[in-house]
């Protein structure tokens, strides 16, 4: 079943894909993927992340629509809308604290990919390097605790989905 999200909708041709796969190379895996945007039109974002830190498609689509709209108000903090995506889906004002939780990691790793403005083939193109699976996209609370250093408290009274999306709206508070 395919989530309805009536912003993001709006928002254009915006894919999440999950991916498994080994970085060998961090600088390596970024030229690959800058060569896939090359090889094509005007494609706006191929950003990969961690998608142990992602709780599931609800909080990156809520991280997508932030970055987005912070863009469109002049009120973004880094100057690239991928980063942004990275910042606002992890709640943090600094990138180096957004490139710990969801940068990507030398080994194997679960891949999240968020593509906006790009052609369909280009699943086929990230899949010659990464192996699709969806099923990494689902959250997996305790990576998440970890990562996010959530109180048992918070946990309480919040699910973890809720927990880090209001992290993302705060950012906005705190503007």
């Amino acid at each position: 079943m395919k989530e309805y999200n009536k912003e993001l909708a709006e928002l254009g041709n915006v894919e999440i894909l999950g991916f498994t796969g080994t970085i060998e190379s961090i600088p390596k895996t970024l030229d690959q993927v800058d060569n896939i945007r090359n090889g094509c039109c005007d494609v706006r974002i191929i950003q990969l992340m961690n998608a142990d830190a992602i709780a599931g498609k609800i909080h990156l689509q809520h991280g997508i629509i932030h970055a987005m709209n912070a863009f469109e108000r002049g009120m973004n903090l880094a100057k690239d809308l991928g980063i942004e995506i990275l910042l606002r889906t992890s709640g943090q004002r600094q990138i180096s604290k957004a490139f710990d939780i969801l940068g990507l990691k030398e080994g194997e790793m679960n891949i999240a990919v968020v593509m906006i403005d790009c052609p369909d083939y280009f699943i086929d193109e990230l899949s010659k390097y990464f192996t699709r699976n969806d099923a990494v996209l689902e959250a997996d609370e305790s990576k998440l605790i970890d990562l996010y250093d959530i109180p048992e408290k918070e946990l309480k009274s919040m699910h973890i989905v809720d927990v880090l999306i209001d992290k993302t709206s705060k950012l906005i508070v705190d503007q």
